[in-house]
């Protein structure tokens, strides 16, 4: 029997592609690289796999009730009771496997989910790193936004359009400063500590506290002044865009970075005036 042989260049050429094609997946899925003894599903595969899987949201019910994929069940992970509620939903369907996920490529929720679990006796996890976001892109018919299933998907926010929203803590004080906005602060009790930014000016509501969200806003519509939002670090106000925009509010604006890059910069100042 003849075999082809390839030539050393070639191979080498191979192995080049190969090994770009390997750290391009650990670029864009960092989790990948960092929990790689927990198994993972790609959104092909869930697609595939979906009514044969058990899905398990593991972030925050605010994040979920806003944009989830379709019968997930929402087990949040900072939720005392995460490892209880996992072990009854392996008892109750032992063979199923159980797929995790969080946000998107970055989020390392589904990963510390998945491993807690494992850590914890729960097998056969698996997770679909890739996020709500490709999914709700992909599977219309899938994903519930705020409560309405199949999706627009005209009404998913870009990143773009959320970036546009984000003004820098210097920049999001001075307007706040030049005018008389509606300021709310949704961080949550432990994060907010009791240090407002604005003293006197600011509301608070959490982000799972929907009806006093929406009541803020009103106020904003009727009185016709601007919403500025901030949260811890930037992150979680990508989804309150979507409440929002569902009850046509206003001009609002988000800090970037949240009150974690005002404390960084109010820090730097410090230290450079002191320098």
């Amino acid at each position: 029997m003849y075999h082809h042989k390839l030539p050393l260049s070639a191979m080498l050429m191979l192995l080049v592609l190969l090994s770009n094609q390997a750290f391009a997946a650990d670029s864009e899925y960092p989790g990948r690289k960092i929990y790689v003894n927990t198994p993972y599903i790609t959104l092909e595969q869930l697609t595939r796999e979906f009514n044969n899987v058990i899905v398990v949201d593991v972030r925050s019910s605010y994040e979920y009730s806003t944009l989830h994929i379709k019968n997930a069940l929402n087990v949040p992970l900072n939720s005392k009771n995460f490892i209880q509620d996992m072990q009854a939903l392996r008892k109750q369907q032992p063979q199923k496997k159980i797929v995790t996920y969080c946000n998107g490529k970055t989020c390392m929720k589904s990963y510390k989910a998945a491993s807690k679990c494992r850590t914890n006796g729960i097998d056969n996890v698996v997770v679909y790193d890739a996020g709500i976001m490709d999914w709700a892109k992909t599977n219309h018919k899938l994903s519930v936004l705020l409560n309405t299933s199949p999706i627009d998907p005209a009404r998913l926010i870009s990143k773009s359009e959320f970036t546009a929203r984000l003004l820098p803590p210097e920049l999001f004080f001075k307007q706040v400063n030049n005018s008389n906005p509606v300021i709310i602060d949704v961080r949550d009790p432990l994060q907010r500590a009791g240090m407002p930014l604005f003293v006197g000016r600011e509301k608070r509501a959490v982000l799972d506290d929907t009806k006093k969200l929406k009541q803020l806003i009103a106020q904003a519509k009727k009185q016709q002044r601007p919403l500025y939002i901030y949260d811890e670090a930037g992150k979680q106000v990508r989804w309150l865009m979507y409440y929002l925009e569902d009850q046509n509010a206003p001009d609002y604006y988000f800090m970037k970075g949240g009150a974690k890059a005002y404390f960084k910069s109010v820090s730097y100042d410090f230290t450079q005036s002191k320098g």
